[in-house]
């Protein structure tokens, strides 16, 4: 696969972000992305676990979601401080959802959005015990009215938008690639 041109107009160099609900693939994409271009990844909710020292599920359930909202934005601020450069930046599902997460995630690089149908998501997230938002009586409900609601953000912040729902990780990971090699050399 070849390497990324560097865009002279990037503001953090040539970084992937990837935003996109729970489920959709974020991490497992972005590791294989990673790997390809040899890219570090760096995933937000990983890092944020790591700095406060417990799980997300545990940062909701005693401080709430405003304030892992909080730290979300305060992470994004440290990355884009380090200048980074050929990462790929996995993020939260609901990073998006604040104003000025967006603008954070268009400053540090080439988003793409992985988009995935409520049935994908139940699929991939329906066991885990480890998504705080989707432990509720009904959530199948849950991700339905999320979707509708967040849907519009992600497509608000994205360059591109992938439908993974019937995609392989190795058709998803190479469109990826392919897009964000004509934008950094265009843009």
């Amino acid at each position: 696969m070849p390497e990324l041109s560097e865009s002279p107009n990037a503001s953090c160099g040539q970084n992937i972000v990837l935003v996109g609900f729970m489920g959709c693939g974020k991490s497992t994409i972005g590791r294989e992305i990673g790997l390809q271009l040899n890219y570090s990844l760096v995933d937000t909710d990983c890092l944020i676990e790591e700095s406060v020292g417990v799980p997300i599920s545990q940062i909701f359930s005693e401080k709430g979601e405003e304030h892992f909202r909080d730290l979300e934005t305060d992470l994004l601020s440290q990355v884009h401080a380090r200048e980074c450069t050929h990462q790929i930046i996995s993020t939260g599902g609901g990073l998006p959802v604040r104003g000025a997460n967006r603008g954070w995630l268009k400053k540090l690089g080439y988003v793409v959005w992985l988009r995935a149908g409520v049935d994908t998501v139940m699929e991939r997230t329906g066991k885990s015990k480890h998504r705080p938002l989707l432990n509720t009586e009904n959530p199948r409900e849950r991700v339905e009215a999320m979707l509708a609601e967040r849907d519009p953000i992600y497509a608000e912040v994205a360059d591109l938008t992938i439908n993974t729902d019937d995609l392989a990780i190795s058709e998803t990971v190479h469109g990826i690639i392919e897009s964000a090699n004509y934008h950094f050399r265009n843009y």
